[in-house]
């Protein structure tokens, strides 16, 4: 199979997993984290503001749709009712990874149809760290471009790369390319993990070469070590291999609470991804310091239900931030940043043995 098809093929594969297969392992750390109630809240919960400030972009809620597919022909679908999502609600939205359609321009539609349908939304294009180095800034650009994105993120996938058959296991030179990128590029470079959490030296050292914001991508979500290995062709040796490394290391990584609680000293724009579910989570992220709650495999089912179905869960998860500001008594998304917050159990554990 060429290349091209390879990595399409690829796509679809991942898609189908995730809506057919239990892709979730561990947890986030959200559980053990309780904010401290307002019995007394003195705010009106009709008036209370979802609105919100990303990288200088004015959002109407801090809910990103966070990054899910495109790449094959039959993903276009999903990507359109997405963006129309993203744009009847002035959210943030993540394109999937977009190197299957810079190495086939055919497949660009199926990214492009979200800057058609979301003509005012924030869209952040996609491209793993490996392309950056391979590739350069000319890739980056070509990914911008394919959909008018206000921001690129940059993503950083190794895990899966060791549990894939396909996979690339080379990452020397990737700090100095995404250095090289941040230099002089057109948009703002955000820093994004895809399931393994990103540490306070890691996040440091983004922000050292020039990134704008982090996006978290920690452990609680959705496995990628999971997801490849259902892919994994248990019918060969190597294959039955692939499947037990990645059922093995679907227990790596850093849970997002912890990340997000690593990262709130730095006071630098942090996106909360992986393992949110409810409003609830992207209220105790806001409270953690994040900017944006991310969520994908939440968002995926609905919007291969339709436009209508996608529409209901945005509006329960808003609902639920909603409940959880006025029992804070924030009367603005702002505020959860200062809402006080007990933490228990694990996450407490691990925090615990920071040094620094």
């Amino acid at each position: 199979m060429e290349k091209e098809r390879f990595t399409s093929g690829r796509k679809l594969d991942h898609l189908r997993i995730c809506l057919d297969e239990q892709v979730e392992s561990g947890w986030s750390g959200f559980s053990d984290i309780r904010l401290v109630h307002n019995a007394l809240p003195d705010v009106d919960m009709d008036e209370l503001s979802l609105s919100t400030t990303f990288l200088g972009r004015s959002l109407s809620s801090p809910l990103l749709i966070s990054a899910m597919t495109g790449g094959h022909p039959e993903t276009k679908e999903v990507n359109c009712v997405l963006g129309m999502a993203a744009e009847k609600y002035n959210l943030a939205i993540g394109t999937g990874s977009q190197r299957a359609a810079i190495e086939d321009p055919s497949l660009e539609d199926t990214f492009a149809i979200i800057r058609d349908v979301a003509p005012h939304a924030f869209v952040i294009g996609n491209l793993g760290i490996v392309q950056l180095r391979d590739h350069g800034v000319e890739w980056a650009e070509r990914a911008v471009e394919m959909v008018d994105a206000d921001a690129l993120a940059i993503h950083l996938n190794f895990l899966q790369e060791a549990i894939q058959p396909e996979g690339d296991h080379d990452a020397s030179g990737c700090y100095d390319a995404l250095e090289e990128l941040c230099t002089s590029f057109s948009v703002p470079v955000v820093l994004k993990e895809t399931g393994c959490g990103i540490s306070r030296e890691t996040a440091m050292r983004g922000f050292a070469a020039g990134v704008k914001a982090v996006d978290t991508g920690g452990f609680g979500g959705s496995s990628w070590a999971l997801i490849e290995s259902y892919r994994a062709n248990q019918e060969t040796i190597s294959g039955k291999q692939l499947h037990k490394l990645g059922s093995l290391f679907a227990d790596w990584g850093i849970p997002t609470a912890v990340c997000l609680a690593e990262l709130q000293p730095l006071h630098k724009p942090v996106i909360a991804g992986g393992g949110l579910r409810t409003g609830v989570d992207i209220a105790k992220s806001l409270a953690l310091g994040a900017t944006l709650g991310g969520m994908a495999l939440p968002l995926l089912q609905p919007a291969c239900d339709g436009m209508k179905a996608l529409c209901e869960t945005i509006d329960v998860i808003h609902h639920e931030l909603l409940v959880s500001m006025f029992l804070t008594g924030s009367r603005c998304v702002r505020d959860l940043s200062d809402v006080r917050y007990y933490m228990y159990g694990i996450t407490r554990q691990i925090l615990s043995e920071l040094s620094f």
